[in-house]
């Protein structure tokens, strides 16, 4: 046999216990906005262009333009379009970029666990230094936002062994790493059970825009096909569509103006659709149905 984790069991989405989002909603929507930030001159970071010696100015700055101008943006987009969003943030955003987190704070948008910075990956740590990182990351935004956060993202979706064990052992409900289901599914820890939202690897920018190079109106197309389909898939089963965002991408003002005709298209079906948090799914998943969910 290869070899294999005992997280979740395999279970078809056409052999699962059927239910509803609330106001008997059959597709539940949801923005994952990534707020990042990044060492200067060291560490991870996206591309625009090969990197040349560090200092790596030019990927540096094309990076922070996302705090700088393309997250306000966004913000806009978001308000007018009266649209929450799920924010994935690095705890080093509130010591950099304080005004940007307060301003997302004032929308009411959850805030979600994303690491310290993307400069780092937490899967390379021995388990005792994980665990310090996550309890760091977690201290920071439960002191900057009253509540402690019950999501987490890992940096560059890297995740040791140990990853969903210590998320729970830290006071998680849910995790956006595994994007292999379009509906939320428990997975076992050694603390307990850990909630899997999806959270797209495909309707994401980075791996569209950064990765293939997709075009700003192909990306805006992406979002609105999928939608589309899941849209008619759910009549079938209850689905979740997350779209992963960063503002240093689909901030630019060409792919703003692509973006904010894809989101409104989803608002147009408001109706139709639960428009929600990631947060709010967990506790639903939790509190209302936790037996239906795989």
């Amino acid at each position: 046999m290869l070899p294999r984790h005992d997280r979740y069991d395999y279970v078809p989405i056409t052999g699962r216990t059927d239910y509803v989002w609330p106001n008997g909603a059959r597709l539940a929507v949801y923005i994952g906005l990534n707020l990042e930030h990044f060492a200067f001159g060291e560490g991870l970071g996206a591309e625009l262009a090969p990197g040349g010696p560090q200092p790596d100015v030019l990927n540096y700055a094309w990076r922070d333009y996302g705090n700088r101008v393309g997250a306000w943006r966004m913000r806009d987009m978001l308000d007018q379009l009266e649209m929450p969003a799920s924010i994935l943030a690095n705890s080093a955003m509130y010591d950099y970029a304080p005004d940007l987190m307060a301003a997302f704070r004032a929308r009411g948008d959850e805030v979600v666990g994303h690491g310290r910075t993307n400069a780092e990956r937490q899967s390379i740590l021995a388990e005792a230094e994980e665990a310090h990182l996550i309890a760091e990351a977690t201290d920071i935004l439960t002191a900057a936002e009253g509540v402690a956060p019950e999501g987490w993202l890992s940096p560059w979706i890297a995740e040791s062994r140990a990853t969903p064990d210590l998320l729970v052992e830290a006071g998680y409900g849910y995790t956006l790493n595994w994007c292999m289901d379009d509906q939320p599914v428990w997975m076992r820890t050694r603390a307990g059970r850990l909630l899997a939202i999806p959270y797209p690897q495909e309707v994401n920018d980075i791996p569209s825009i950064a990765a293939r190079k997709d075009g700003a109106a192909q990306f805006a197309d992406m979002v609105i096909d999928n939608f589309d389909e899941m849209l008619d898939q759910s009549a079938g089963q209850p689905l979740v569509m997350g779209i992963a965002l960063h503002p240093y991408l689909v901030g630019q003002p060409y792919r703003l103006r692509h973006l904010r005709r894809a989101l409104s298209h989803i608002a147009a079906h408001r109706d139709r659709i639960w428009l929600t948090r990631a947060g709010d799914i967990h506790r639903y998943c939790r509190d209302d149905i936790p037996d239906l969910v795989p």
